[in-house]
């Protein structure tokens, strides 16, 4: 059952609903030109608001800091398909590299993000204000979040505002992410003793705890060279310079975070790899830092992620479609081969009655028994799991408006292509465009691609809406990073040591008798790389994972080589017409 709220309280509940909707900072009065403090009457509506922009589409929703992250990567693609998805090629530029200044995705996660630091500040300044209880815990938090969305800024875009939010007449300042990046982590690492524990002062993994500063110290200090040498042609980055605290390297301070976290005894891997990304995830043993979300909370969740990579035609319910639009690359699919049994790849369904769906044309019907949620009455359709390519199978909606049945079982059939009705719906992993350098499909053509079927499709209360917790920092992860940092100090035995403990944790499904994943037998950057992707793909992070390791510039499926100046998204000119401190990054006009 879900029935936390944001700080588990009813009161503040009620608090961060009413600031919402009242009181709440238009998108357009981003910290560049508000006067901090008109919203500032109330430190626990405050905060709530600066937690409910994670969860407002900035973190959840494949039009937010996904499409940066993921559209420019090699594991999504959002062709134009057919007639849908043209939008003025705005998804097309995130893949193709023509991003500019005006893209209406870059400008919209800008406005989502600095929005986001300028309630982080608002929060910061209702609470110095307060004599609240809290007022250490909350003051902590607030601060944490502003270092969070600040870090995410620079990591796309370079720079970001800041203004002191104690000072009324302060001016503007630009933080830029080379110099700004130490400061960011000797002030959260300044926050430790005053946030707490997971589980304690009524906190969850909704909330910025100490464990939630960890996974995020060992973000920051993974990617610090990067932010540092951002255009460096060769990225040849020095990852192994001297920690800004002197002690050890970068490395040796990503091993310190994330083995306070793999040791704490809090957290646990999953055997089943899928159970990080279902609806009732908000009990899973791997969140240390995640997006709760309700269906009936606030906004009712967001299903995003999931909808987005679904055909029309594939229902989990009669009252549910997806939306095809994103697939990954076939490069990305490539990077499978040998792995295909690997338990994060897919998983097939089981039902009640023992029946599977497996997905390959062998299995007639379903029971008709899931019902999600009981009040609609509505039978739920479960399908494949993780990636999916190849011919695919489901329920046939009915003129009537309800599923086809046989007897009282769902029927499984071969599907079609909504939009167009004589095209096999078959996932093919190769994307073909009749110019290579345009991502765009015929109408007969809309089936290409293979699927992200990750995050659990939650039938309860619409396409767009779900219970599914987004997490931000899980141990899967970091296991990844410490096993990164490892690798980068040239200790590969231990690098492969957590690699192999987050494969052979993960089990099959009992259809294939629980069979845990296989040992590495060896380790080099490819592996290592690859690895890392099995294991966080479609997470949000596949962007700076690219740069880390040098291969964001290079060509690919509608991609061609880029300069490094692409590392990095332009400031939106709307911004610099009206904010003279802001100068245009590099490579941009």
């Amino acid at each position: 059952m879900k029935t936390k709220t944001i700080f588990s309280l009813k009161i503040i509940t009620l608090f961060s609903f009413i600031f919402l909707f009242s009181n709440c900072t238009d998108l357009d009065e981003v910290v560049l030109d508000e006067v901090l403090g008109e919203n500032a009457s109330n430190p626990a509506g405050a905060l709530a608001a600066a937690y409910d922009r994670l969860g407002d589409r900035t973190f959840v929703d494949h039009s937010g800091v996904f499409s940066l992250q993921e559209y420019t990567s090699d594991e999504a693609i959002l062709p134009t398909r057919g007639s849908d998805w043209g939008d003025g090629g705005k998804w097309r530029d995130m893949h193709e590299f023509t991003w500019k200044s005006d893209n209406a995705i870059v400008v919209d996660n800008w406005n989502l993000l600095t929005n986001g630091i300028t309630r982080s500040l608002t929060a910061i300044q209702s609470i110095e204000e307060s004599s609240i209880t809290e007022k250490k815990l909350f003051l902590a938090e607030a601060k944490a979040l502003l270092a969070y969305y600040t870090y995410v800024t620079l990591d796309l875009y370079g720079q970001a505002p800041y203004r002191d939010p104690m000072n009324p007449s302060a001016p503007l300042q630009i933080l830029k992410a080379d110099t700004q990046i130490d400061k960011l982590i000797t002030d959260v690492e300044a926050l430790i003793p005053d946030l707490a524990n997971l589980g304690e002062q009524q906190t969850h993994h909704g909330r910025f705890t100490k464990q939630a500063a960890y996974g995020f110290l060992s973000t920051m200090y993974l990617n610090r060279a990067v932010l540092k040498d951002r255009y460096n042609a060769t990225s040849n980055f020095n990852f192994n310079e001297a920690a800004v605290n002197g002690t050890g390297t970068d490395m040796d301070r990503v091993i310190y975070y994330t083995s306070l976290l793999i040791d704490s005894g809090k957290f646990s891997l999953e055997s089943d790899y899928f159970k990080n990304f279902s609806r009732d995830n908000d009990n899973g043993k791997e969140l240390i830092f995640a997006i709760s979300q309700k269906i009936d909370y606030i906004r009712n969740g967001s299903n995003s992620f999931a909808y987005v990579c679904m055909e029309r035609n594939q229902r989990v319910s009669a009252a549910n479609r997806g939306t095809n639009a994103a697939c990954t690359t076939p490069e990305f699919y490539a990077t499978w081969d040998g792995n295909h049994d690997d338990p994060r790849f897919n998983q097939a369904y089981q039902y009640a009655d023992g029946t599977w769906f497996t997905n390959d044309g062998t299995t007639p019907s379903v029971p008709a028994t899931d019902i999600i949620p009981k009040s609609t009455n509505l039978p739920w359709f479960h399908f494949t799991r993780g990636i999916v390519a190849g011919p695919q199978y489901g329920p046939i909606l009915l003129p009537s408006g309800s599923l086809e049945m046989v007897g009282n079982r769902i029927k499984v059939s071969p599907l079609y292509m909504e939009k167009s009705t004589t095209t096999r719906m078959d996932f093919t992993p190769s994307l073909t465009f009749k110019n290579p350098a345009q991502s765009v499909f015929a109408q007969n053509e809309i089936n290409q691609g293979a699927r992200i079927f990750k995050y659990e499709f939650d039938p309860e209360g619409g396409n767009g809406n779900s219970n599914v917790d987004i997490p931000l920092f899980r141990l899967g992860g970091i296991y990844t990073m410490r096993a990164e940092a490892y690798f980068r100090k040239g200790a590969t035995g231990l690098a492969m040591n957590d690699l192999n403990i987050l494969r052979t944790s993960r089990k099959r499904e009992s259809l294939y008798g629980n069979a845990p994943g296989k040992a590495l037998s060896s380790i080099d950057e490819t592996k290592l790389y690859n690895e890392i992707g099995f294991e966080l793909y479609w997470e949000l992070y596949r962007r700076p994972q690219m740069i880390r390791f040098g291969k964001f510039d290079l060509p690919g499926t509608a991609k061609p080589a880029s300069q490094p100046y692409r590392r990095v998204f332009p400031i939106p000119q709307s911004t610099i017409d009206v904010t003279k401190e802001f100068k245009q990054n590099q490579g941009y006009n």
